[in-house]
Order: C-alpha cells, then sequence, then structure tokens
C-alpha cells in the first residue's frame, strides 16, 4: 500500500486545481479589461482626429530636385486607388518639404515645386479629381522637419512630400492657399 501512495505524489489534488483555475480565469478578466481599456482609447484617439488622417504614404526627393522619382510612383498609384475606392468625396492635401539648406524663400518654393509634382502626378497620371487635391508647401519650417536641421545625405527625410486625407465631408473645389 505504501509504494501505492508513492505513486500518487506527482497528481495534484483537487482543491489546488480549482485554486489555480480559479487564478488563471482572474488573470484572464484583468487581460480583457486591459485591452478594452486599450481599445477604448484607441477609439478615443480615432474620434480625436475628427475626421483627420495622416497617411504614412510619401514622396522622397534629390537634394534640390523636384522631379518625381520612379520608386514613388507605385505608391502613389496605391494611394489614388484607396481614395477612388473607399474615401472618393475625401480632400487630398500634398504637403511640400525642404532641408534647410538654402534660403527660406527657396526651400518654400522648391517644398511647393515637389508638392506641385506629386498633385500632378495623382491628378493627371492617378486619375484623383483636381478639385480634391490641393498642393502647399512648408520648405524649411523647423517644427515638420523629420530630422530638424539636417541637410545633405542626413536631411534625405525632409526632402519630402507628405499627404493628409480630410474626410470632413465632400466639397466642390479644393480650397487655394
Amino acid at each position: 500500500m505504501t509504494a501505492a501512495l508513492a505513486g500518487c505524489t506527482s497528481y495534484i489534488k483537487r482543491e489546488e486545481f480549482d485554486k489555480t483555475v480559479a487564478e488563471l480565469r482572474a488573470t484572464d478578466q484583468q487581460l480583457a479589461s486591459q485591452i478594452q481599456a486599450l481599445s477604448d482609447k484607441h477609439d478615443a484617439l480615432v474620434t480625436q482626429l475628427a475626421g483627420r488622417t495622416r497617411l504614412d504614404t510619401a514622396a522622397y526627393f534629390g537634394f534640390g530636385d523636384a522631379a518625381l522619382g520612379e520608386q514613388a510612383k507605385p505608391l502613389l498609384d496605391d494611394f489614388a486607388n484607396v481614395i477612388r475606392n473607399s474615401h472618393s468625396q475625401a480632400l487630398i492635401t500634398v504637403e511640400g518639404f525642404a532641408d534647410p539648406a538654402g534660403s527660406t524663400a527657396f526651400n518654400k518654393r522648391l517644398g511647393q515645386a515637389r508638392a506641385d509634382a506629386v498633385r500632378d502626378y495623382l491628378v493627371g497620371t492617378a486619375g484623383l479629381p483636381a478639385e480634391q487635391v490641393r498642393a502647399v508647401s512648408y520648405g524649411e519650417d523647423k517644427n515638420r522637419q523629420v530630422r530638424p536641421d539636417a541637410f545633405g545625405e542626413a536631411g534625405q527625410d525632409n526632402r519630402r512630400v507628405g499627404l493628409i486625407v480630410d474626410y470632413a465631408g465632400p466639397r466642390t473645389t479644393a480650397p487655394t492657399t
């Protein structure tokens, strides 16, 4: 009989099992509450955007250049397809930027030329309606630089065009700047 009892030492007692299951259920409920809280926070942040979304689609440019590169075109085509198929009433703002090399006036013009190049592609090639797409320039505005004060090779991220999608409702014409 002693040998039979010795073989049972690896089994868990029923009350230990029930206690472990209860702890796991409590942990599961706690995690579910945390997930719900994060989901609520996410929903609040989306609501806070009030219909505006910034997409990660960007076109990058060479130093002192406003020519749209071939690598940006497929991304812009995909962007235009999403807008056309899912957000046909959205207003698109094409934002042009420059690194801080050069004068403020030059960089403002360069940023505008870059924004115009992307706008022209979205309208002329990708087929978005012209009244839905506007172009603006922030030039070398430090508050909008990805890498503040970086230029040359280090400033590549600043030589870009970003796209803003405004879902605030249909518009008959794109506002001018």
